[in-house]
């Protein structure tokens, strides 16, 4: 896709300065509902911080904060604009160009519905679900400052995991090689987060309601 490869591009032949300016930018429309994918962001920004180009803490930190705003964007369009107007955007020329339906939204109402308020941190791990958690966040009025301190939870780790692999991959493959071992990765870790999360729910539930309800009984 040629706009991936622009993003991959940029982030790997851009002046350092740039690099900063770019994975907050790009991370706070990633946050939103512009398909931005996060791994050809982050990622290859890590891979040029292994080769000391530039500083990989402050690429996560201004990573997340990007996340953060974006993801305050949505949830304030949830908070103020309502269910109605917000489908009708998801079921318009313009979102479906931004890969955006109905479904989707639904999909990740439920998400928080069945999950509480938590799944503002787990929700930002699950793909498909992580952009579009913070649209139900702000449709349950959630306390706006919990959602912060949620969504950068949540952010924070994941920008961690794909830097973790940007320096992991910069020790492995030359930069040509680098968009074809990323995605190759991406859908391993995309993988395992899911089942870490799911592992994790499945804990909580059973320690709040099973293991708990039976202490109860005692």
């Amino acid at each position: 896709m040629g706009w991936l490869n622009s993003i991959f591009d940029w982030i790997m032949q851009m002046h350092e300065g740039m690099v900063y300016l770019c994975s907050w930018f790009l991370m706070l429309l990633e946050s939103t509902v512009i398909p931005v994918p996060s791994e050809f962001v982050v990622t290859p920004a890590a891979y040029r911080a292994a080769s000391g180009d530039v500083n990989v803490l402050l690429i996560i930190i201004l990573a997340t904060i990007g996340a953060d705003m974006g993801a305050s964007i949505n949830y304030a369009a949830g908070y103020y604009l309502g269910r109605p107007i917000i489908y009708r955007f998801a079921n318009s020329k313009i979102g479906h160009l931004c890969l955006l339906n109905q479904e989707k939204v639904e999909k990740s109402e439920a998400y928080f519905d069945n999950h509480g308020k938590l799944a503002t941190i787990t929700g930002r791990l699950v793909p498909g679900i992580r952009h579009l958690i913070s649209i139900p966040a702000g449709l349950a009025r959630m306390n706006y400052w919990k959602f912060i301190l949620y969504t950068t939870i949540g952010a924070g780790v994941w920008n961690c995991i794909l830097a973790a692999l940007g320096w992991y991959l910069y020790t492995l493959v030359p930069a040509d090689q680098l968009k074809d071992q990323i995605e190759h990765y991406s859908e391993y870790i995309k993988i395992a987060i899911v089942a870490l999360v799911a592992l994790g729910i499945g804990y909580f539930l059973l320690k709040h309601y099973v293991w708990g309800h039976k202490k109860n009984e005692k």
